[in-house]
């Protein structure tokens, strides 16, 4: 008997020592009885609605959230590196593919954490069903990436640490929301005697929300494997020709040459240099060089893909035409091609072989330039909205709603993705175009207006235009005009009744092939 009352002194000595706050000795924990204003409560325990049942009681559940909110901001810097690195590439952060990979998967990483954030005190078991399917899609890609060499060296560790994080961030989501889960249902129990299994309608609100954006997210990352899968495809695609390394190593240009280095007479032939235009050279130029050989007209050509298109690695950023011409030469000088050269360029590479012929006038026999972009119009090329448009496209890349429904539903291979048709698709090329763009009006300009004047005034040249661009604009035409008097040496200024690519119609390859002949082997003196 007396053990029990010295039992109940103390309790009563206990609630004495109990604030009206629910306070003990003034500390607060996770056995607290009730909240403040909430002591003098008639009933013995709360209601499930009241604001005093939730898991942020439990210093387990805040320490949590405040993880989350750590790891968001991580999530978050690393998203803007990617951002920053589509447009000026970071010391180390160059990868050889597409960067829009990269910046995909850090957005999914940012994106669940958000989520998580912004609905973390009603854990949902849909929610964490799918971002455990976000998670092992997520790894999936980061094992194909590291099991297919051609991913991993187009990656490099910047998308491989990437895919990595998003898995991550999906295990956390799975494990912050079962924390939580585990918090409300302690707290229940404690405070009102048994766990909720109701929900209010602000949580069914909730819950639909997290659910909707998980789904959305769940979509994204399967199209961005099923982009992946297209990628890993189309490596299979072997190139003609070689690849090398140029600007130390970071990078690698694909360079094809076709035909014999010296010509009937046993001397040196002088070799036919094409660039591409808006377009990979091996849409059309390809196979109008290789009739040209095997008909007589030249004896040999070579192209080398520009950074970003067909089978060429991706350049750092910023790119400009002056830093192409480096790379290009750098690649001939490795593949042991010494010229002499005849350029051939469509469009807007007209101004990377302006760039080239400049810095290389020994070695260049003539420029024939099909429908050539003028450096005056370039503007066209770097307007701010179209380089809006370019990034947009890159963003959504990586899901790839044009490239699996071709594969898919119109039967487009390989060959159609990396050179073809479609290869305007690709997240390389897309942002081959938007470096193309960001620095038209400044670098590249500056590159080809020094060109000019350095320019070796003896080159001969040629100029084939679209005679169909020249009714539609009237600008395109006096731009021609100036371009074929780019060196005191004019030859020929032809117009095609054909489109931009003028390559395209018969009467625009026969023009071509004659003016190249004659550029390739001019007629000798006297005769």
């Amino acid at each position: 008997m007396k053990s029990f009352r010295s039992r109940r002194d103390a309790d009563d000595e206990d609630e004495d020592e109990t604030s009206p706050s629910g306070r003990r000795n003034g500390r607060v924990d996770e056995h607290t009885r009730l909240l403040p204003n909430r002591v003098d409560s008639t009933a013995s325990f709360l209601s499930p609605d009241d604001p005093a049942v939730s898991p942020y009681n439990l210093w387990t559940v805040r320490f949590v959230r405040w993880i989350t909110v750590l790891l968001t901001c991580v999530a978050f810097v690393w998203w803007l590196l990617m951002v920053i690195s589509v447009f000026i590439t970071p010391p180390g952060f160059h990868v050889r593919g597409s960067p829009f990979f990269a910046f995909a998967y850090a957005s999914v990483a940012l994106l669940t954490l958000i989520v998580s954030l912004l609905f973390f005190s009603v854990p949902s078991k849909a929610a964490r069903i799918l971002s455990i399917i976000n998670a092992v899609l997520l790894f999936v890609d980061a094992i194909v990436i590291l099991a297919v060499p051609g991913l991993r060296h187009a990656e490099l560790w910047v998308g491989i640490a990437s895919v990595v994080w998003g898995a991550v961030m999906a295990i956390w989501f799975v494990a912050a929301d079962r924390a939580v889960q585990w918090g409300k249902a302690e707290e229940e129990e404690r405070l009102t005697g048994r766990p909720e299994s109701r929900r209010t309608v602000t949580e069914w609100t909730e819950v639909l929300l997290s659910t909707i954006a998980l789904t959305a997210i769940a979509i994204v990352v399967v199209l961005m494997t099923l982009t992946l899968t297209l990628r890993a495809i189309d490596l299979g695609l072997a190139p003609p020709g070689e690849k090398y390394w140029v600007d130390g190593d970071r990078y690698q240009i694909h360079l094809y040459c076709y035909g014999e280095k010296t010509d009937a007479a046993g001397e040196k032939a002088t070799t036919v240099l094409l660039e591409g235009g808006e377009d990979p050279v091996e849409q059309g130029l390809w196979q109008f060089a290789e009739n040209a050989v095997k008909n007589g007209s030249i004896s040999r050509f070579c192209f080398a893909d520009r950074p970003g298109m067909a089978w060429s690695d991706t350049a750092p950023s910023p790119f400009s035409a002056g830093i192409a011409s480096d790379g290009l030469s750098e690649a001939l000088s490795r593949a042991g091609e010494e010229g002499p050269w005849v350029l051939v360029s469509a469009g807007i590479g007209s101004i990377y072989s302006r760039v080239f012929s400049s810095r290389h006038g020994g070695q260049v026999r003539g420029l024939l330039m099909i429908d050539p972009l003028h450096e005056d119009l370039l503007p066209r090329i770097g307007s701010p909205g179209r380089g809006f448009f370019l990034w947009l496209r890159g963003v959504i890349s990586p899901c790839g709603f044009d490239r699996i429904p071709g594969a898919i539903l119109r039967g487009r291979r390989a060959v159609d993705r990396v050179w073809g048709g479609s290869s305007y698709q690709s997240g390389d090329t897309i942002f081959a175009k938007l470096q193309e763009s960001l620095v038209a009006q400044s670098l590249t300009r500056r590159d080809v207006v020094s060109s000019r004047a350095i320019q070796d005034r003896d080159t001969p040249v040629v100029v084939i235009s679209s005679g169909q661009k020249i009714r539609k604009d009237s600008d395109w035409e006096d731009k021609q005009r100036d371009l074929s008097n780019l060196t005191g040496n004019t030859k020929h200024w032809d117009i095609v009744d054909a489109p931009h690519r003028v390559w395209d119609e018969l009467s625009g390859r026969e023009i071509i092939e004659k003016r190249l002949r004659k550029l390739v082997k001019p007629p000798k003196a006297g005769l």
